[in-house]
């Protein structure tokens, strides 16, 4: 795996995006499946990156524990913003996920039938087409989609 920073070049907003390897990165921005998360624009190209050298070992002034901070100006506090609660959200969608089940396909007919008292009520999270869970809110059924994806237990390594 790889990560890059890019930014649109329309607004320059800068973002990370991970990749198999360079070739991967090429394919997507030439097929257009790469947009900017903050505007949608699909106008993106690499950002200046700082490479990662470590210094050797006998010539370290700092403590291993302490962090060199580096900006470039507004755009990269907007980044390290954005970043911070991005994580935070991940975080917290990990916390609400911890102690649900996964249903997958099934997520729809859990959910109805937990609404509609033919099953105990449990925290559940799975899978649904678009149709499927606008007919879920419009049938009143509580639900809400998850910022983050996630990968179903049955693919995970």
């Amino acid at each position: 795996m790889i990560v890059f920073d890019l930014k649109c070049t329309p607004h320059d907003h800068p973002f990370e995006a991970w990749f198999g390897s360079s070739s991967d990165y090429e394919d997507q921005r030439s097929r257009g499946l790469l947009t900017c998360p903050l505007c949608g624009s699909a106008d993106i190209e690499k950002a200046l990156m700082a490479p990662a050298i470590p210094a050797k070992s006998n010539s370290r002034k700092s403590k291993p524990d302490q962090q060199i901070v580096m900006t470039q100006g507004p755009q990269a506090i907007e980044a390290t913003k954005a970043r911070a609660i991005l994580e935070q959200l991940a975080k917290a969608q990990s916390e609400a996920l911890k102690d649900s089940q996964w249903v997958g396909r099934k997520f729809a007919d859990v959910a109805r039938a937990m609404h509609y008292g033919e099953q105990d009520h449990s925290s559940v999270h799975g899978e649904v087409a678009p149709d499927e869970a606008k007919a879920l809110i419009e049938e009143g059924v509580p639900v809400a989609p998850l910022p983050f994806p996630v990968v179903p237990p049955t693919e995970q390594n």
